[in-house]
């Protein structure tokens, strides 16, 4: 009778190691509701950032033209000339390793008059011309 006793024990003890076993694990679904909960979080910030980049780009692509304008202002003191972009890099006014693109990797048009050198970018639309060109 001792002997089933123990038996007895042994088999709650094992039944009661597995209950606590089962509660310790997470499902299937449990996991996937953490996933759907990540992936809103994810797009969430996704929403957020992506804006801001834009403007970051905007910001930084304006600041660029305006040292095109400057390098292309010394260029026409220099030349008497219209210069582009290229030109300014050839004769060192505007350094190789500044950003001679806009953000979006197109090239800045340069126009010239008594006035000076206006650079103006296409923009985040890529065209020419439309009300996002950047100067």
């Amino acid at each position: 009778m001792h002997c089933e006793a123990q038996t007895v024990s042994v088999q709650r003890k094992l039944r009661r190691a597995r209950k606590r076993r089962a509660r310790q694990a997470m499902t299937l679904i449990e996991i996937m509701i953490v996933m759907v909960i990540m992936a809103l979080v994810a797009t969430a910030a996704g929403f957020a950032i992506i804006p801001q980049l834009n403007k970051a780009k905007v910001k930084q692509t304006s600041t660029d033209a305006k040292a095109v304008a400057s390098a292309a202002e010394l260029y026409m003191a220099e030349h008497d000339d219209c210069p582009n972009v290229d030109q300014l890099v050839e004769d060192k006014i505007l350094a190789k390793d500044k950003n001679v693109k806009d953000a979006w990797g197109n090239d800045f048009s340069i126009d010239c008059d008594a006035d000076g050198a206006t650079v103006r970018s296409a923009g985040p639309d890529e065209q020419m011309g439309s009300e996002d060109d950047i100067e």
